[in-house]
């Protein structure tokens, strides 16, 4: 059995940043992805245009050079591959770790291809592999989804968009601008205010000119292969349908968490357990990095804000050496 001073679930653009400050110490360490590299990433929009410059996605203070100011999608995996391969990063991709066992002050961590040893082990896993469901009849339907990739698919075709937030909104403006017929259903009584600024205006003048057909305060009762069912105030609505994007957001894999023996918190926001000042959990030696620490708080993390985890974790681990 191979053994490391850690191991690093997820190749994210975090689990990436903790992988270059784990190699910079002089750490044996591996990273382990279940997909490609920044699977999450991967699996983004092909259009999606970051809300953050491109200074702030940066790591290990690696220039990211994009076309403009804020970087897309194909910039930003063409950035952090080049990290991973640039720097020989020791990363094990389409690799699932299924269980995290710890004996004897050593953590065993057993994946779909193999077992490790690890006296540390970073858990950097993310958000966006469970989506938040909407729990009606037909949300089955192969007409659902619940992930957004291309606006070409929907063309010419009736779609519902669930959701108010950047990834709805984006959604709903790219498949109309390639010639669907979109229906934004918005649970509050508005636009997101998180919402880039500078894409609310174009959504707000969208609806307002009837471009784009919107219902506020409004839920979904039922989806059908032909029509869905709208709750709105005021009266139920039945509209034509071939197609519905629910982006509703994402969540943590708070059961893997459970599994691990990490503390979520007893409300709605499931924050797990962490030290703040060195980011180890409630377990000796099991860290925690980027948007996972958020719980159901998903906007409360980026990446330009949890970088410095990397270091943080690297340098206590040290410590713990010394």
């Amino acid at each position: 059995m191979q053994r490391f001073d850690v191991i690093i679930i997820g190749g994210g653009p975090i689990g990436i940043a903790c992988g270059l400050e784990a190699k910079k110490a002089g750490l044996s360490y591996l990273i382990i992805e279940k997909g490609p590299i920044v699977n999450s990433l991967f699996n983004y929009p092909i259009n999606m245009q970051f809300f953050s410059s491109s200074e702030k996605l940066e790591i290990d203070e690696i220039p990211f050079i994009s076309k403009e100011a804020k970087p897309k999608r194909n910039e930003a995996l063409e950035y952090y591959r080049r990290i991973v391969t640039s720097n020989k990063l020791a990363i094990h991709l389409f690799e699932e770790v299924e269980k995290v066992e710890q004996r004897d002050k050593k953590f065993i961590v057993e994946t779909s291809k193999s077992a490790y040893e690890a006296s540390n082990v970073i858990v950097a896993t993310g958000f966006y592999d469970l989506p938040n469901k909407i729990n009606v009849p037909g949300e089955d339907l192969a007409k659902v989804s619940h992930y957004y990739k291309d606006p070409h698919f929907y063309a010419s075709q009736k779609l519902a968009v669930i959701g108010a937030s950047n990834s709805a909104i984006d959604a709903a403006l790219e498949c109309y601008r390639k010639g669907a017929e979109v229906t934004l259903i918005i649970r509050g009584p508005e636009v997101g205010k998180r919402v880039k600024y500078w894409v609310r205006p174009d959504i707000i003048n969208r609806i307002e000119e009837g471009s784009i057909k919107a219902y506020y305060d409004a839920t979904v009762n039922e989806i059908r292969e032909n029509n869905l069912d709208i709750n709105t105030s005021e009266s139920l609505v039945t509209i034509p349908n071939d197609f519905v994007l629910a982006l509703t957001g994402y969540m943590p894999n708070f059961e893997f968490l459970k599994r691990l023996g990490i503390q979520l918190s007893n409300d709605e926001k499931l924050l797990p357990t962490y030290n703040p000042d060195t980011m180890e959990s409630n377990i000796e030696g099991l860290y925690l990095a980027g948007v996972i620490c958020g719980g159901m708080e998903t906007h409360k993390w980026f990446i330009e804000n949890s970088r410095v985890h990397a270091p943080t974790i690297v340098k206590h681990i040290l410590s713990k050496k010394v």
